[in-house]
């Protein structure tokens, strides 16, 4: 980046950093989601919420299938990483 460019391009800086917190709070909240802990308690957190009534048997199979979902394919992507084909 030439000199004057930076110059022109100077205003854009909090712009190009508050960009760069967004993403990395992104991938960070997005691995976090995808965590296998995490998934479980959610399950858990789930399966209490139908045994306590809070939520019918079909939006449970929803979010359980949704649930079961992440933890196969992220099952299926580290296998992959590791060189094990299921």
């Amino acid at each position: 980046m030439g000199i004057v460019s930076g110059l022109l391009l100077l205003p854009l800086a909090p712009v190009r950093g508050t960009m760069w917190v967004a993403d990395h709070l992104l991938q960070e909240a997005r691995r976090q989601a995808h965590d296998p802990r995490t998934v479980h308690a959610r399950l858990a957190a789930l399966n209490r919420a139908l045994d306590e009534g809070a939520i019918d048997e079909a939006a449970f199979e929803r979010e359980e299938e949704r649930l079961l979902a992440l933890l196969e394919r992220r099952a299926t992507t580290q296998g992959r990483h590791q060189g094990v084909h299921p």
